[in-house]
């Protein structure tokens, strides 16, 4: 009896795959067998190096081991022959924020010029980093920027974050207290609803956004730390 092609090509696809699936179980079964405090497994995937093993958990956290399970390798591989550091361009990857889906609500908006560009950035009022930054971002023109409150540095942060919020133009009192070093508002009334700033921060951490500032652009680029304005351009021009 002569098996139609495509019927053929599946049963071998099938074949190669079960195999596969089998390791995967018994890498899944051994690791949560023998690490019971290692969280659950997301993803089970070939690493680049032979006979190794990628482990994804908690979304971006990688640990590496072997086809059963039987070691686990916590730290970077890299590509000696590219010079890559194949770990972190993999959390990168994971890690990337889809800048369209960000809550623009819950953040305030400053246009410069034709504001054609756009750029979201993470922010505590408390961090030097910030006000370094803030300054080199002056020399930044035609682009739109989206800061979003994210106090982490301690709770006058979020008092702090909050007077920002609630002023009658936030981006100047931004402004006024990053360069400037003018005073906040002394109050909050209940009137304003700060709730915008414990979602920034549980999307910050849903995103493992654990230093200010950080930059997101939006072809998903996201960058830590007060990067200068020479590399805000670039990144700006990259993700056209």
């Amino acid at each position: 009896m002569k098996f139609p092609r495509f019927l053929l090509t599946a049963v071998l696809l099938l074949g190669a795959a079960l195999p596969a699936l089998a390791q995967e179980a018994a890498i899944r079964k051994n690791l949560a067998d023998r690490i019971p405090q290692l969280q659950k497994i997301d993803e089970v995937s070939k690493s680049p190096m032979p006979g190794l093993y990628e482990i994804r958990v908690n979304g971006t956290d990688i640990f590496y081991t072997d086809a059963e399970g039987n070691y686990l390798i916590q730290g970077s591989l890299i590509d000696t022959r590219a010079r890559r550091n194949l770990t972190e361009e993999r959390v990168e990857k994971l890690s990337a924020m889809d800048f369209d889906a960000l809550p623009i609500k819950d953040a305030f908006t400053i246009v410069r010029g034709n504001g054609k560009r756009k750029l979201a950035v993470f922010e505590d009022p408390n961090c030097g980093y910030c006000k370094r930054f803030e300054r080199d971002l002056q020399k930044i023109d035609n682009v739109t920027i989206h800061t979003f409150l994210y106090p982490i540095l301690g709770p006058d942060s979020v008092e702090k974050s909050k007077r920002i919020w609630c002023a009658k133009d936030q981006g100047k009192a931004w402004m006024d207290y990053m360069l400037r070093d003018q005073s906040l508002a002394a109050t909050v009334t209940a009137a304003c609803d700060v709730s915008a700033i414990t979602r920034n921060v549980e999307l910050g951490r849903k995103h493992k956004i654990t230093g200010t500032p950080t930059l997101v652009f939006t072809d998903g680029a996201r960058v830590p730390g007060a990067i200068s304005a020479a590399q805000v351009e670039k990144f700006l021009a990259d993700a056209k």
